[in-house]
């Protein structure tokens, strides 16, 4: 009887080693998915005119209905647009602004532009800490009158420097959409 009392508490003295253990590894911080509702686009012309907004509105996310999609205006051909980009999580009172953390975790993000049609180029306005492109601030350029696409997609960890592409970006894409435009 001796020698099994001895055993349990040999087995209890072992097992309270073992749980008491300070080598355990601290919990790596999860930096989750921000939600991104809104995108709102605003394009100012250089030299005067009429600013032209650009705006994706999903509330219901990967729900069943569609973006509802607002553009405010027809571009004016051969001319230059100083824009502005901001996201917005509107599931929350009041709106979140997503554009402040992809400010603030610069060299976490860029944003792409991939023009077509008659936007001759879009040019960034802004970087990151460490002098790469960023994309909250641009600069838009038509050509002639006609049809134009742009596709903006805002990319989470990208590779920096990159290429200019989504192709050599990498990264998570936190948010994309494309845009049928005319420039008049």
């Amino acid at each position: 009887m001796k020698t099994i009392k001895s055993l349990l508490l040999f087995a209890f003295i072992g097992l309270s080693f073992v749980a008491c253990s300070d080598d355990d590894d601290a919990p790596v911080p999860v930096n989750e998915e921000e939600t991104i509702t809104t995108l709102r686009i605003t394009l100012v012309p250089e030299g005067g005119g009429t600013n032209i907004t650009i705006e994706t509105q999903d509330l219901d996310g990967d729900g069943p209905n569609d973006p509802v999609r607002d553009i405010s205006g027809n571009l004016s051909a051969n001319t230059t647009y100083t824009g502005s980009i901001v996201f917005l999580n509107e599931t929350e009172t009041p709106a979140e602004d997503i554009t402040e953390e992809v400010e603030e975790e610069d060299d976490e993000h860029q944003i792409f532009y991939i023009p077509s049609g008659s936007i001759t180029s879009v040019t960034y306005d802004d970087q990151d800490g460490n002098g790469n492109p960023l994309g909250l601030a641009f600069t838009l350029e038509t050509g002639a009158a006609g049809n134009a696409t742009l596709e903006v997609t805002l990319v989470h960890e990208p590779k920096k420097p990159n290429d200019g592409t989504l192709s050599d970006a990498g990264g998570e894409v936190d948010f994309t959409d494309n845009y049928a435009l005319t420039i008049e």
